[in-house]
């Protein structure tokens, strides 16, 4: 049987966390009329986000097999 590897899994995970950061209940928390440096908090929040899973995800293709 092929064993999957850690770096497969780990992008499985952070898929799984991705969708749970942008599905409907979450985001509607940050639907106000607040403004973060003059950016709506929402926004914010998505491209936050977006940028956070791209770096999470850089460091998992990025570094070596255990």
């Amino acid at each position: 049987m092929i064993r999957p590897s850690i770096k497969g899994q780990r992008l499985a995970a952070l898929f799984l966390l991705g969708f749970l950061l942008f599905n409907y209940p979450l985001l509607t928390l940050f639907a106000g009329s607040i403004h973060v440096f003059g950016i709506p908090v929402l926004y914010f929040y998505v491209f936050a986000v977006w940028a956070l899973l791209i770096g999470l995800m850089a460091l998992v293709i990025e570094k070596r097999n255990d």
